[in-house]
């Protein structure tokens, strides 16, 4: 099947089938909850999942170029559901998930600037091509904590929380602390996720680093990352 002719089927399948499944009645209480103003179809997580099974079954992406095209073609389109789907395809096609494509998870990143979009970004796109590409991706990751966007920098502190016993602990405390200052919820949290998580692989180590610097953290980034490790509330 030719690239365009591939790209240009999937996304008449992913549309086709969520026009059979749409719920408005759902939709509305689904873009409040997301306090979004984007149109949704109205379908829940679980009536989405045998949509992607058959998805993966139907397409066969060759190469990284089509990767890239039928992100984008889903991305663009104007439902939620949709830039579900394009996640979908991002985070499945694994061998596809390269350094190059850092361009392209940024921009989905700043258009998606929400929880439900960045958070999956973060984690599952950044954060593996990081795991497996450090030197190469340090200097980005280092990059992105001072950024501009503060979803950007929400990514910089979550994209490693996976990581476990490969995450860079010099690194992910200078982060917290680079970042502490800020009043954004959405970072004070990242924070303490961020090490909330770590302390599942080393809680000596978060426990001597909140009881070392703590007070420079906001009280909901110490609380998050103590759950856990019996240290008295701030």
């Amino acid at each position: 099947m030719p690239t365009d002719a591939l790209t240009n089927e999937l996304v008449s399948f992913v549309q086709s089938r969520y026009a059979k499944l749409a719920d408005p009645a759902q939709a509305v209480p689904m873009a409040a909850y997301l306090k979004t103003d984007m149109p949704f179809y109205g379908i829940p997580t679980p009536v989405r999942q045998p949509i992607y099974r058959e998805l993966r079954q139907r397409f066969e992406i060759t190469n990284q170029a089509q990767y890239k095209r039928v992100i984008v073609a889903l991305w663009d389109l104007p439902h939620r559901e949709e830039k579900y789907a394009a996640l979908f395809v991002a985070c499945k096609y694994e061998k596809f998930i390269r350094p190059s494509l850092i361009p392209l998870y940024k921009r989905l990143i700043k258009e998606g600037a929400w929880w439900d979009l960045v958070d999956t970004i973060a984690i599952d796109l950044i954060g593996r091509v990081y795991g497996e590409n450090r030197e190469e991706v340090k200097p980005t990751i280092e990059a992105w904590i001072d950024d501009a966007h503060m979803w950007v920098r929400r990514t910089a502190l979550i994209c490693r929380i996976k990581h476990k016993k490969q995450t860079d602990w010099e690194q992910l405390q200078r982060h917290c602390l680079r970042r502490a200052h800020e009043k954004e919820f959405f970072i004070r949290k990242a924070i303490g996720w961020a090490l909330r998580e770590y302390a599942h692989t080393d809680p000596d180590a978060v426990r001597a680093f909140l009881i070392r610097d703590g007070s420079q953290l906001s009280p909901l980034s110490f609380r998050e990352a103590a759950k856990h490790l019996d240290l008295p509330a701030r």
